[in-house]
């Protein structure tokens, strides 16, 4: 057996044990909250894509847009102004009605994140009148990196997330019972 048939498949699996120790974790949060209401009642809410400052207690306001994305097509995207000052754009990349969810990116904004990818669903509750809504989101710490500076690392990226999801999900609730 020649050396280099056992060196060259050695080297590859280390040096790809390598790079993957190098590359940022991805990080998760998934929240979810019972609402009395019917699923439908609450995917109207949901699933208004431009309507996110009737119910999130931080967003001031929702702009939507047409821009265009990486390919050139016209994608629908949304300006969120918080209460603070603060902005966030927001890409649509899909709403489903059969299967109750919508799914965004943020493309930037003062959230320390980075490839932050949301999905929203809307499922029948636990009783016939109720409805259960789970807010998934999965992201990288604001610097992309596995040693992030402090205020771009994975703890303040979850921590960024769990408060906007936190926030935003009771206040949901809320408003949709409240109608």
């Amino acid at each position: 057996m020649k050396w280099s048939s056992i060196f060259f498949p050695v080297a590859l699996l280390l040096s790809l044990s390598v790079s993957a120790a190098n590359a940022p974790s991805q990080q998760k949060v998934i929240r979810e909250v019972v609402i009395k209401a019917e699923p439908a009642k609450v995917w109207a809410v949901v699933k208004d894509f431009g309507g996110l400052h009737k119910w999130h207690p931080v967003v001031a306001d929702t702009k939507l847009e047409m821009r265009k994305d990486d390919t050139g097509a016209e994608v629908q995207h949304r300006l969120l102004t918080l209460k603070d000052g603060g902005t966030i754009l927001e890409k649509l990349i899909g709403i489903t009605d059969a299967d109750m969810k919508l799914e965004y990116r943020i493309v930037e904004g003062v959230l320390p994140v980075s490839g932050y990818r949301a999905i929203m669903t809307v499922k029948a509750g636990p009783a016939t009148d109720e409805s259960t809504v789970t807010w998934t989101g999965r992201f990288y710490n604001k610097a992309n990196d596995v040693h992030p500076p402090a205020g771009q690392d994975n703890e303040t990226a979850v921590k960024a997330v769990e408060g906007v999801f936190d926030s935003g999900l009771p206040n949901l609730k809320k408003v949709i019972e409240a109608q």
